[in-house]
């Protein structure tokens, strides 16, 4: 008898397809993709990622014609442009302004908990609601957030001189750091109140252990459910032992040593650290097939001698954008989980269950509002007010740093000039960046960004920093899209001024993301660096 092993993944994407095809033939949803791509950069994507940019949808035939030929999803650009077509990444900035129309405020709120994703959409909305601003779009990502939209036509065409169209992505970036800046204390307040497990319970109809992390107690990085199998030979009588994750690829199993068939007697859940190689399983072999042998024997008998850690899932993200930013179009599917990006009301908001997003059962509506002239001109003047006045400070707390006004004035240290770093390598760095190239499980976008302006400070070249931030996502459990890397690492190259790395204080940063062990000494982690270096000459 051969066992067949059946690929998860090759079931989930068949079962994807199917419905792709079945539920882009809808015509009222082949419409409204359509009307939505009108003069925006929309781009296809398949289970091997996006299709080629730039790209747009010029016939409603095109829909069905990129379906056939295996596309899941269609994304779109915030940007409204003359020509899409004529975009590619050798144009200059005032290129890209002469051939861009405009853009559309896209607030794209990511969380790990869907119900506290609808926390923070509401409070946007209310805040939104407060400036007078009474037409937005909302809608369903397709998996555990929300979309908000306000329309180009809600901006004024100049403010303070500059065009409008010009100011992409400064200007929606800067609404949605005001934006969030002015929630979260309301968010935080009311997010600690429905964090206690036995509401949580209650709430998402789940048990404890699915609303806890298990956490290795070396690392503290979340561990990963597993199945050990055991297979026996019909011929030889030899036994082996495999983890699923392994031979979940392999189609047929065959003893490894004569070659003969394999019969399943046997099988257990466990768990296991891949970063330390902890696990539950207290006789995992040592083989060909690459299983890791556990380090720490006085930790893997028992599952409860792991440690319990509630999920981070009071934490959410603005999703900051970025030039040529894409996001999922309304009504298009979702890879993943097979759920249209459903339009919503407000009043709809907080009963929203993912059910209400099955692709056999939607309710076409218009995501794109109708805005009055200037219906967003309040929240833009306050934003960049608001804008303007941290950057100030930001420059000003940086200067008086380097010029030694704020560094360590406890320890009486002289003032600190513009440091030269020269021939520094990663063995310099500082422990929480160490920790930090290590990979993340959650806020890889913020990690990305101490990252990033941490390596231009130490005056990393350009393809230096390339290559680490490429690394550094490879280590990753979830890497970050490329596209996303890019982006980042271009716009902050282009930038005359460098950036500091957050301060250690900044808890978003550092402590949210598990990076410090200890209380800090320094404020910040180009201190550290500069002692780091001192030190070693």
């Amino acid at each position: 008898m051969v066992i067949l092993m059946e690929d998860k993944s090759n079931l989930k994407e068949d079962r994807i397809r199917a419905i792709t095809k079945l539920y882009y033939s809808n015509p009222k949803v082949q419409q409204v993709l359509l009307e939505f791509a009108q003069n925006r950069e929309t781009v296809p994507r398949y289970f091997e990622g996006f299709g080629k940019r730039p790209d747009t949808l010029q016939y409603i035939s095109d829909i069905m014609n990129l379906v056939n030929k295996g596309a899941t999803s269609f994304h779109a650009s915030e940007e409204i442009w003359n020509d899409p077509l004529l975009l590619n990444t050798d144009l200059s900035e005032k290129e890209y302004n002469e051939i861009r129309k405009g853009w559309d405020l896209l607030i794209d709120i990511d969380s790990q908990w869907l119900d506290f994703s609808k926390i923070a959409a509401r409070l946007l909305i209310e805040q939104l609601e407060n400036y007078g601003i009474k037409n937005y779009g909302i809608k369903f990502s397709g998996s555990k957030g929300f979309h908000i939209i306000i329309g180009n036509k809600a901006f004024p065409k100049e403010y303070e001189g500059e065009k409008m169209k010009e100011k992409f992505p400064q200007w929606p970036r800067a609404i949605c750091e005001y934006l969030m800046s002015q929630i979260l204390p309301k968010f935080n307040k009311e997010n600690r109140s429905i964090t206690d497990i036995a509401a949580l319970e209650l709430r998402t109809n789940k048990d404890r252990k699915e609303l806890m992390d298990v956490v290795c107690p070396e690392c503290g990085k979340p561990v990963v459910k597993d199945k050990m199998i055991t297979f026996k030979c019909d011929y030889c009588s030899n036994e082996i032992r495999l983890k699923y994750s392994i031979i979940a690829k392999k189609r047929i199993m065959r003893c490894e040593r004569c070659v003969g068939e394999l019969t399943k007697i046997h099988e257990e859940e466990f768990l296991e650290c891949k970063n330390c190689g902890i696990s539950n399983i207290s006789k995992m072999k040592d083989n060909n097939f690459g299983i890791t042998k556990h380090t720490k024997d006085a930790l893997v008998e028992n599952v409860s001698e792991m440690n319990e850690n509630i999920h981070n899932s009071g934490g959410f993200d603005l999703v900051l954008v970025a030039p040529r930013h894409l996001f999922r179009m309304p009504y298009s599917l979702h890879e993943k989980t097979s759920l249209a990006s459903v339009v919503l009301t407000k009043e709809e908001l907080s009963s929203f269950n993912p059910k209400d997003a099955d692709p056999m059962k939607i309710n076409i509506r218009n995501f794109l509002p109708s805005n009055f002239e200037n219906e967003a001109g309040r929240l833009l003047k306050d934003a960049l007010h608001w804008k303007k006045a941290k950057d100030a400070e930001e420059e000003k707390s940086n200067n008086n740093r380097f010029q030694g006004k704020s560094f360590e004035k406890d320890k009486k240290d002289k003032e600190y000039e513009e440091f030269k770093f020269e021939n520094v390598n990663e063995k310099d760095f500082p422990e929480p960046i160490k920790k930090l190239l290590k990979g993340l499980e959650d806020g890889k976008k913020r990690g990305l960004f101490i990252l990033i302006t941490f390596l231009r400070c130490i005056n990393y070249t350009p393809e230096q920093i390339n290559e680490l931030c490429r690394e550094w996502n490879k280590r990753n459990p979830i890497p970050l899209k490329e596209g996303y890397i890019r982006s980042q690492i271009e716009w902050h190259l282009k930038q005359k001024r460098k950036i500091l790395p957050p301060n250690y204080a900044n808890d978003s940063f550092y402590k949210d993301l598990m990076l410090l062990d200890k209380k800090p000494e320094t404020k910040n982690p180009l201190v550290d660096m500069i002692r780091n270096v001192r030190n070693k000459r």
